[in-house]
C-alpha cells in the first residue's frame, strides 16, 4: 500500500510538471508564499530545539548507549563512515554553493548590512557556516539517530513510523504508520530531486567552461538521462560496492580539489577568513537561529535560511535511513559528534577556501565574479578555478566530482526509498529501486521545467513543513524510550 500510494502520488505530480509546468510553478509559488509567511517562526524554532536537544543527549548519561547489542562493532571504518555521511548528506549542494552563495551574501546582504563592503564580506562567509554547519547536521542527526537506535536496539524495522511507535502505537499496518512512512517518501523524493536538478545545472556549467556546451534546460534533461542511466547501474550493484566505493571516490577528490585551491588561492587570507568567521559563526549561533524580520519587508530569510531548514528537513528521512543503516555498533555519543561536528568543520572549510578565494578575486582583482553571478550562477565556481593556476584541469576535476556526488546521492536515495516502501527491508529489490530512480529523475526534469532553481527550492520549503512536526514527534519518542534504559556507570577502583 505505502510503494503504490507514494508511486501514484508522486508520478501525479510529474504528469502535471511534464504537461502544465506554468499551472506547477504557480500552485507551487503560492504554497511557499503560504508556508514561509505563516510558519517560518515554526521552522526556524523546531531546527534549534533539533540542535540544542542533539547536544544535551550528546553528553548526557544515555550517549553510552550502544546502536545495537554491547559486543557489535561498527560495519564500515570512519573513514568511509564519514564517506558516506558526506556524500549523502551534502555532495552536490556544496560543490553548487561554495562560491555561489558567499557572492550572492556580498552583493545581496541580510537586512541591516551594507552591500559590497567588508562587512557583507564577512557576513557572506558566516551565514554560509551557519546555512551548512550544525543545524543541518542536527536534523539529519536526529533522525539517523532515532532510527538506528529503533532498529539496532529495539529490533523494529527501518521505517520513520517505527520511531514513533511509543506515540502511534506499534502496529507497522496502522493508518497513522502508513501515511508517516508515505510522507517520508515523498518528502525524500522531493529533496532529492531538488538535488538532482541542482547537479544537473552545475554540471551543465562545468561542461559550458570546458567544451563551451550552452546552458540550457535541453542539455540539462541529457544530464539527467545520463547520470540517472549510471546510478540506477551502481544501484543494482549494492551498497558494499556501488554506494562504498563512490563515497570514498567523493572524498579523496573533493579533499584534493580542497587542498589545490586552498595552496593555488590567497592561502594566508582563507586561514584569516575561516578563523575570523568561525568565531562569528559561533558568537551569533543562538541570534541567527531565531532570526526574523516581524517590523521589515525582507525575503532573504525566506529565499537563503527557510530554503535550506526545509531542504534538510525534506533530505532527513533519506540521509537519516541512510547514515542509521552504516552505523550499526557505534555509541550515541560517538554517532552524534561524528555526524555533528566532523561534517560540520568541513563545511566550514570548504566555504572559507572556495567563497573566501571568489570573494578575493572579487574585491582585490579584476577577475567580475558577480556580473557572471547575476548572468549564470553556475559559472562562478568554474571562473574561480580558472583564475588559479591548472585551472582548466582543476575544472575538469570539479566536474568529475559533481557527477560523481551526483551519482552516489541518487544510488543512496534509490536505496532508502527502496526501504521505505518494502516494509522496511535493508536489503530491498532491484526492480523496485530502480522504480524510484526514474521517479527520482522525472521529478527533477518536473522541477526545472516548471521554474529552474526558484521550482527547486520552492518544492522542498512546502514539503519539509509537514515533516517537521514529525521531528518534534521523534524527540519525544527517543526521549519515552531513553528512559526505559538502564544505564549503568563504568566503576572507578581506587588503588
Amino acid at each position: 500500500m505505502v510503494f503504490y500510494t507514494a508511486v501514484i502520488l508522486i508520478g501525479l505530480f510529474v504528469l502535471w510538471g511534464l504537461i502544465s509546468p506554468t499551472s506547477l510553478a504557480q500552485v507551487a509559488t503560492l504554497a511557499l508564499q503560504f508556508t514561509t509567511s505563516k510558519f517560518g517562526w515554526m521552522i526556524l524554532i523546531i531546527t534549534f530545539l533539533v540542535l540544542v536537544f542533539m547536544m544535551l543527549l550528546a553528553f548526557s548519561k544515555y550517549g553510552r548507549i550502544k546502536l545495537g547489542k554491547e559486543d557489535d562493532k561498527p560495519e564500515f571504518n570512519n573513514i568511509t563512515w564519514f564517506g558516506m555521511l558526506f556524500s549523502a548528506g551534502m555532495g552536490i549542494g556544496l560543490v553548487f554553493w561554495g562560491v555561489a552563495e558567499p557572492l550572492d551574501h556580498y552583493i545581496y546582504p541580510p537586512a541591516g548590512i551594507e552591500a559590497l563592503t567588508p562587512k557583507a564580506a564577512n557576513a557572506a562567509i558566516t551565514f554560509s557556516f551557519f546555512h551548512w554547519g550544525l543545524h543541518a547536521w542536527a536534523i539529519y542527526c536526529l533522525v539517523g539517530l532515532t532510527i538506528a537506535y529503533f532498529r539496532f536496539r529495539k529490533n523494529k524495522k527501518l521505517l520513520v513510523s517505527e520511531t514513533l511507535s511509543p506515540i502511534i502505537g506499534s502496529n507497522p499496518n496502522s493508518a497513522k504508520a502508513k501515511c508517516i512512512d508515505i510522507l517520508a517518501i515523498i518528502a525524500t523524493s522531493f529533496g532529492v530531486a531538488t538535488s538532482l536538478g541542482l547537479g544537473a545545472m552545475q554540471i551543465n556549467g562545468g561542461l559550458n567552461s570546458i567544451f563551451g556546451i550552452e546552458v540550457n534546460y535541453f542539455n540539462q534533461l541529457i544530464i539527467i538521462t545520463i547520470a540517472t542511466i549510471l546510478f540506477l547501474l551502481s544501484a543494482s550493484t549494492g551498497l558494499e560496492k556501488g554506494i562504498k566505493i563512490l563515497s570514498n571516490i567523493n572524498v579523496a577528490i573533493a579533499v584534493f580539489l580542497l587542498v589545490f585551491v586552498l595552496i593555488a588561492g590567497p592561502t594566508a587570507t582563507i586561514f584569516e577568513i575561516f578563523t575570523n568567521n568561525l568565531g562569528n559563526y559561533l558568537q551569533n549561533i543562538v541570534s541567527m537561529s531565531l532570526r526574523l524580520t516581524p517590523f521589515r519587508d525582507s525575503k532573504w530569510i525566506s529565499d537563503w535560511t527557510l530554503f535550506y531548514w526545509a531542504w534538510w528537513i525534506a533530505w532527513s528521512p533519506f540521509v537519516g535511513v541512510f547514515i542509521a543503516r552504516v552505523s550499526k555498533g557505534r555509541t550515541i555519543r560517538e554517532f552524534i559528534i561524528g555526524v555533528l561536528l566532523v561534517p560540520s568543520l568541513f563545511s566550514c572549510i570548504w566555504f572559507s577556501v572556495f567563497g573566501g578565494t571568489a570573494l578575493n578575486l572579487e574585491m582585490n582583482t579584476g577577475v567580475r565574479l558577480l556580473e557572471a553571478l547575476n548572468t549564470d550562477m553556475t559559472s562562478t565556481l568554474f571562473i574561480t578555478l580558472n583564475s588559479l593556476p591548472l585551472g582548466g584541469i582543476m575544472s575538469i576535476i570539479a566536474t568529475v566530482l559533481i557527477m560523481t556526488f551526483f551519482v552516489s546521492s541518487a544510488d543512496s536515495a534509490t536505496f532508502v526509498l527502496g526501504m521505505f516502501s518494502s516494509k522496511g527491508s535493508m536489503t530491498p529489490s532491484t526492480k523496485v529501486k530502480l522504480i524510484w530512480g526514474i521517479l527520482q529523475a522525472l521529478i527533477a526534469v518536473a522541477l526545472l521545467l516548471s521554474g529552474g532553481l526558484e521550482g527547486l527550492q520552492t518544492m522542498s520549503i512546502v514539503t519539509a513543513l509537514p515533516f517537521s512536526i514529525i521531528l518534534v514527534l521523534m524527540m519525544i519518542s527517543f526521549v519515552i524510550e531513553l528512559r526505559k534504559e538502564i544505564v549503568y556507570k563504568p566503576s572507578k577502583h581506587k588503588r
